[in-house]
């Protein structure tokens, strides 16, 4: 500022003749006072002599420049403030040196905290950097935190798929297994893959983290990419080539290491699957409204760059595995991957981090016991007289306020106060009484399992893509020309699509539906997930009309006892693969943007592996199916509906099945998305 406006602050600042001091402003840069440059709270360390002597003929020392609502936990016999009118949201912590003889600057914490939804410096969510100390708006987070979590999703889901696309072909053609056996075993797989991030969702809430739970368990992940590439290298490792239509079987030693391999990366993925996108969304702040806009853009665009590992994987991966050989197949996902770990963190200086808020498993426990204790309780009328603390944080750390509701009043047990807690005014047991908020944070998990219980058919259909949808390619011609295109690449046509559907759904879909709902994303994340379901009932008609189609033609060719392709295409199975992934692009997104958005702010980890659970409930449902319909199906010696050669078989009854179940289940979505209540904070 220059002379004259710092000459009318120190005169609106005045004097203070009362205790014969006078006063003048001295800002961050000015000489005498270093610029301040790191992030809030940190003490000025001061490194020339002159300005440990600040107004060296007067009793002070100018402390911080704060919001005066912060400001006023300073005030008292020693410390003062006072604005300044330049600027009305700064004061300036004003210390008197004769009552801190001894203090020098370098010892005092600074705090800088100008907090505004529009324009505030700071991050209003309680986000902070990586040293634990709060951030700036100007540059940390938002967009230019994103392209590093992009790349390590992009290279790890090439990473995954490069395994997962082709694995059941690995599985019959390497290790000779049937298809029923290969088709269990990589649903088997796959489930496992989604169970496991209920163990990274609680490491990451509870303890690490999700940044360190992300660091940890990728180290894992790589490990394990390198065991399944050695595992198909090493020749001691793999079984022996067939010879003549004789496959010698694979032997212990060797389906360990192949399946430790497999099971590592089960662990690895499975303990970054809640954090990635949950890390990338805390990116925005979720007090700032247009970076909650934002953050809707960023779930759609997170999946976008997903799908261009997984068409990499599925398109190039799978060509190199089938044609260059399953070492360098394996190899290159292996390599990806340690390019992933690369990027994440490199991007550690923008990113913000939300702090572990405790246990959600051990609160859940507390909200149980201590309703169990007061079951002979009546819960009041007022909700008021429900024990909540009087501040205007959660006891929760790293989680706002949740608003009272009037469901699942058994519950509220837990936040009576006895009076013998009123008399000792012992409130500190959470296993006797919790908070309204705590007790909230349950009630909001139980609303969310009848959603959550219906994505269980749609990832049972998912699952297919990678099963019985590749098995039903190979007995097609695989022939564009004179080149011949693997089975599994087909799969590039549902990444394809939901490349396209991304664009469309943000940019085209979104402003068009925002006119007639009023919704700033357009479609609520419930309406989303809807259509997804009901394009899965579709998908699963169209696979099932195609292999009627094949099943005819090979009849009329007189190849139902050939286990041999038919004279059709495989380009005819390009319309199951396109719907599935429009499918993905309203289901999968949908479900990731409500368990985040709907989820309390100390249990979005867990949440989101609520939501990844699906996946695992849906593949096991896959096996469970398989299962059930070989053993009904294949009694009396008959050959049943998926056989090895699928010329004798009907697996096209099998889709019909899925396609049933999928209309049955979106009927049922409806009615418990009409039923679900959207979580409210105080």
């Amino acid at each position: 500022m220059g002379t004259q406006e710092d000459e009318r602050i120190v005169a609106q600042m005045g004097t203070r003749e009362d205790e014969g001091l006078e006063t003048r402003l001295l800002l961050p840069g000015e000489e005498g006072l270093p610029q301040i440059q790191q992030s809030p709270p940190f003490s000025l360390r001061c490194r020339c002599r002159q300005s440990l002597n600040l107004h060296r003929h007067s009793d002070i020392h100018v402390i911080a420049v704060v919001d005066p609502t912060v400001a006023a936990i300073f005030t008292s016999s020693s410390l003062s403030f006072c604005c300044v009118p330049s600027f009305p949201s700064i004061a300036v912590i004003l210390l008197h040196r004769r009552r801190f003889p001894r203090f020098t600057l370098s010892a005092f914490p600074l705090i800088l905290c100008l907090q505004d939804e529009s324009g505030g410096l700071y991050t209003g969510d309680g986000s902070v950097d990586i040293k634990g100390q709060p951030v700036l708006k100007s540059n940390t987070g938002n967009w230019r935190a994103c392209p590093f979590i992009f790349g390590f999703d992009c290279c790890e889901r090439l990473a995954y798929y490069g395994i997962a696309t082709n694995l059941v072909t690995y599985l019959t053609t390497k290790l000779h297994e049937g298809n029923v056996s290969a088709a269990r075993n990589v649903t088997t797989w796959q489930g496992t893959c989604y169970l496991i991030p209920l163990i990274g969702a609680v490491l990451a809430d509870a303890y690490w983290g999700r940044y360190w739970t992300i660091s940890a368990f990728s180290t894992i992940y790589f490990f394990g990419m390198c065991t399944l590439t050695l595992s198909a290298t090493v020749p001691a490792f793999k079984p022996a080539e067939c010879v003549d239509s004789v496959c010698p079987s694979a032997t212990t030693a060797q389906y360990a290491v192949f399946f430790s391999g497999l099971y590592l990366i089960a662990l690895g993925t499975g303990g970054i699957k809640p954090c990635v996108i949950q890390f990338g969304a805390d990116q925005f702040d979720d007090t700032d409204s247009k970076a909650r806009v934002k953050k809707g853009s960023f779930f759609n665009w997170f999946y976008f760059f997903s799908n261009i590992g997984a068409l990499v994987s599925s398109s190039l991966i799978v060509w190199i595995q089938d044609n260059a050989g399953w070492g360098l197949g394996f190899g290159i996902p292996a390599l990806f991957m340690a390019i992933a770990i690369a990027s994440f963190f490199s991007g550690t200086p923008l990113y913000r981090f939300q702090k572990p808020g405790g246990s959600p498993l051990t609160r859940v426990c507390q909200v149980l016991v201590a309703s169990f204790r007061k079951s002979n309780s009546v819960v009041p009328a007022d909700s008021n007289l429900l024990y909540e603390t009087p501040d205007k944080t959660s006891v929760i750390i790293g989680s706002r306020k949740l608003e009272h509701t009037d469901e699942l009043k058994c519950l509220d047990k837990a936040a009576i106060i006895s009076d013998a807690e009123n008399e000792t005014g012992d409130f500190s047991n959470p296993w006797r009484l919790c908070t309204v908020t705590q007790v909230e944070e349950l009630k909001i998990l139980i609303r969310m399992f009848p959603i959550l219980a219906t994505g269980i058919v749609f990832s049972a259909v998912y699952a297919q893509m990678s099963t019985l949808f590749v098995e039903q390619g190979k007995m097609m011609d695989t022939t564009i020309g004179s080149f011949s295109v693997p089975a599994a690449s087909l799969s590039t046509f549902d990444v394809i699509s939901v490349i396209f559907w991304v664009p469309v759904y943000d940019r085209v879909l979104v402003p068009i539906t925002r006119k007639f709902t009023g919704k700033g994303r357009g479609f609520s994340e419930l309406q989303r997930m809807g259509v997804g379901l009901f394009i899965s009932t579709l998908c699963m008609s169209a696979a099932a009309l195609l292999e009627m189609k094949r099943l005819s033609i090979a009849k009329s060719q007189g190849l139902i006892h050939e286990d041999v392709p038919v004279p059709l295409s495989i380009l005819w199975q390009i319309p199951q693969y396109f719907l599935l992934g429009a499918g993905e692009v309203f289901t999968f997104i949908g479900q990731k943007e409500f368990f985040y958005n709907q989820s309390p702010d100390a249990m979005r980890s867990l949440c989101s592996a609520l939501s990844l659970l699906t996946n695992s409930l849906g593949n096991y449902l896959s096996s469970f199916i398989l299962t059930v319909v070989t053993s009904i199906t294949t009694k009396g010696g008959k050959a049943g509906w998926i056989p090895d050669n699928l010329n004798e078989g009907h697996l096209d009854y099998f889709f019909w099945l899925l396609a049933g179940l999928s209309f049955v289940n979106m009927v049922v979505y409806i009615f418990c998305a009409k039923m679900y209540k959207s979580r409210k904070s105080a």
